[in-house]
C-alpha cells in the first residue's frame, strides 16, 4: 500500500501553507502526516481529486526507492 509523505506534496508542487487547512477541512491530522506520512487510500477517501497528483508522486518515489527509507525534510 502506498504511503504519501511530505516530500510527495513538494514533488507535486503543492504549497504547504494551503495543504494544512485542507487537512483540517478533511479531519486529517497534519502533525501525524508530518511525523510518518499517510496511506494513499486515506487521502483518496476524502473524494478530493487534488490528492491524485500527490499519490502519483508517492507511487513513483516508492517504485524508485525499493525498500530503503530516504530521509527528507519534514516540513515543520
Amino acid at each position: 500500500m502506498t504511503r504519501v509523505m511530505i516530500q510527495d506534496l513538494r514533488a507535486a508542487r503543492y504549497c504547504l501553507a494551503g495543504v494544512r487547512p485542507w487537512f483540517r477541512r478533511h479531519g486529517l491530522d497534519w502533525q501525524a502526516f508530518l511525523d510518518g506520512g499517510m496511506e494513499a487510500e486515506t487521502l483518496r477517501a476524502t473524494g478530493d481529486a487534488l490528492v491524485e497528483p500527490v499519490i502519483l508522486q508517492a507511487e513513483a518515489r516508492e517504485a524508485g526507492q525499493g525498500s530503503s527509507n530516504a530521509e527528507a525534510d519534514d516540513g515543520r
